[in-house]
């Protein structure tokens, strides 16, 4: 009896990165969501079975126990494939076109609690961790491995914490130090595309912050009229909300940003991994009762009030998608 064959490889790979608590497990299991509503064949998929039984648990946490993914407590290695549609073959070139391939995009998670390059740094004069540098080491080979990275801006938790740019700028240098000779770091800036997703967008203080300066929108296609921050307005949004950071540091991230990618290699996104409150006999977004995340009974805990409906979840992994594959050479037709 032969082994079932490996599956194949993605040849390109997204790596998620952000604070401890930013938010990279529960926008995973909404993005699983968010791709079941929409009407075409992007499917994601667990690269082994520890990632698929993740996959599993997490959803199944967000959508039918209305709660929210624990965070982990320990070391966390999955990987994903994102899957696309496959163009139709051109019959005119063979009489049986072999099927298309469609699109493969990996997506990488390598996670640890309380976070590695911030709280865990080793104090001079300590003694040297093995298994916290063995870690790190893992966490920046995914980086510079990958050439596609969600980074999460959680700006509830900059404003309460404020520790956005701490847990970006260790792994951003140790990151440029690895490439440095690279041949893809020749022009001084990293090779990478980058997905920044400002996260929370159902929060009241981030909706409301978006109505004030004006930069909300409706898509005719939406059939809830939720309000939505466009990709050219995201960008001013993220600044406001970096005025109110607890540490005063946040206008570092977009500035390290910047320095170090290529500027149209980054591209801002507003999400919310659980969306607004939608009455179930209106259908519709209703801007006097729209928080989907209310206290449970008079306990402390949050749970999540109605269906979850991702916003702007999809849209960072298709854009990384799109522009990692650009310019790929396609295949030969039949002869």
């Amino acid at each position: 009896m032969t082994a079932d064959p490996a599956p194949a490889r993605p040849g390109h790979n997204i790596a998620m990165w952000g604070a401890p608590g930013s938010g990279k497990t529960t926008l995973l299991a909404a993005l699983f969501i968010a791709l079941t509503r929409r009407n075409d064949d992007w499917k994601i998929v667990g690269s082994d079975p520890a990632s698929s039984d993740y996959l599993i648990e997490k959803t199944s946490a967000l959508s039918l126990g209305k709660i929210f993914p624990e965070a982990s407590t320990a070391l966390e290695r999955y990987h994903w494939t994102l899957i696309g549609p496959a163009e139709p073959p051109d019959a005119r070139w063979s009489r049986r076109p072999r099927p298309a391939t469609p699109p493969r995009i990996g997506i990488s998670m390598i996670d640890a609690p309380g976070g590695l390059f911030s709280a865990g740094r080793r104090r001079p004069g300590s003694t040297p961790d093995g298994q916290a540098d063995l870690r790190r080491r893992e966490l920046l080979d995914n980086l510079v491995d990958s050439r596609g990275v969600v980074f999460l801006f959680d700006p509830i938790r900059e404003f309460e914490v404020g520790d956005a740019f701490d847990h970006l700028h260790a792994p951003l240098t140790r990151l440029a130090e690895r490439m440095l000779g690279s041949d893809d770091f020749r022009d001084g800036k990293l090779p990478h595309h980058i997905a920044v997703c400002v996260t929370k967008f159902d929060d009241p203080r981030v909706l409301e912050t978006a109505e004030k300066r004006r930069l909300l929108s409706a898509n005719p296609d939406d059939p809830y009229g939720f309000p939505r921050v466009s990709s050219e307005d995201a960008r001013e949004l993220f600044r406001e909300l970096c005025e109110v950071s607890a540490s005063g540091n946040a206008d570092m991230v977009l500035n390290a940003l910047d320095k170090f990618f290529h500027r149209d290699r980054i591209k801002f996104f507003v999400t919310s991994s659980i969306g607004f409150y939608v009455d179930p006999r209106t259908k519709s977004f209703d801007w006097h009762d729209y928080q989907n995340l209310l206290p449970e009974d008079e306990g402390e805990d949050l749970r999540i009030r109605g269906q979850v409906h991702p916003i702007n979840v999809v849209e960072p992994m298709l854009w990384l998608g799109e522009r990692l594959t650009a310019g790929e050479p396609r295949a030969e037709p039949s002869r």
